[in-house]
């Protein structure tokens, strides 16, 4: 249980720092860019941190499954309420993956500005939300055995 415990605050920490940093600090810095250079630079930043996405969710799905099944079926509330928020995050990614960020990179590819613009705006949103989710979930497991 250790080991996939280490796997799953591993993959965790991966996918909801990542997204802290790509939000919360390279978003503003990347402000003072000129569109092209920010939406060419982003898409390639995006691409290379959701080949890590994919790592973290199989840590993350692999490792909470395996726990869950040690438990017997006998999980505490808040760890079903942590699966349920990590199958969300992961259904909004597989969104992000295969929609707005393939649009992101089709429209950057072939210079077209706006359409990158508006695809990383929705790239954007949705990371913002799976960030809210993932703090929550990191919340809910940090204080969910002290209220079991």
């Amino acid at each position: 249980m250790l080991l996939a415990k280490f796997f799953h605050l591993l993959g965790l920490t991966i996918w909801v720092g990542g997204m802290f940093f790509a939000h919360m600090a390279l978003r503003p810095a990347l402000a003072s860019l000129q569109p092209p250079q920010r939406l060419v630079l982003m898409a390639a930043t995006l691409g290379a941190f959701f080949i890590w996405v994919w790592i973290s969710i199989a840590l993350v799905l692999g490792s909470g499954l395996h726990m869950m099944l040690l438990m017997g079926g006998h999980a505490a509330p808040y760890v079903h309420a942590m699966a349920g928020i990590g199958i969300l995050m992961m259904l909004v990614f597989g969104h992000i993956f295969f929609a707005p960020f393939r649009r992101l990179k089709l429209a950057a590819a072939r210079q077209d500005w706006d359409r990158a613009s508006r695809a990383l705006g929705q790239i954007r949103m949705l990371v913002g939300i799976n960030l809210c989710l993932g703090l929550l979930t990191i919340a809910i497991g940090a204080l969910g055995p002290m209220m079991a």
